[in-house]
């Protein structure tokens, strides 16, 4: 039965709705799109620190420890962070290697979205 018009048990999405689920998916869409890279580069610092951790493990000292980083940060063409801003730290088991840094990327317009990362690894 149709009251003015309209049937009683409409089913599925309106045009409008369609366009707002549309819309919202790209807007998730383009956030992955953009942090994915970022994501990727942080992966790659991991990656470093631990082969870092692994060649030097034999005799460890800030200065191989230093050359190694920076053979590493050119091979994985890593530009967030400097293979001089990694904070190493002289503990009782070794050194400690730490990355803590901030990426942001634009979204659109005046909007960036900005992702905190952050790892530590030990060289005994």
């Amino acid at each position: 039965m149709c009251v003015y018009g309209v049937k009683k048990n409409q089913r599925g999405v309106s045009a409008l709705g369609m366009v707002f689920v549309v819309l919202l998916a790209g807007f998730f869409a383009l956030v992955a799109i953009r942090l994915t890279p970022k994501y990727i580069e942080y992966y790659s610092v991991v990656r470093s620190l631990e082969r870092v951790a692994e060649e030097a493990s034999d005799a460890p000292s800030v200065d191989k420890i230093r050359t190694a980083l920076s053979k590493y940060w050119q091979i994985e063409m890593i530009s967030s962070l400097s293979h001089t801003d990694v904070e190493i730290i002289k503990i009782a088991e070794g050194y400690e290697l730490t990355a803590d840094y901030r990426a942001e990327v634009p979204l659109f317009a005046n909007l960036s979205l900005s992702a905190e990362f952050s790892k530590t690894v030990t060289v005994p």
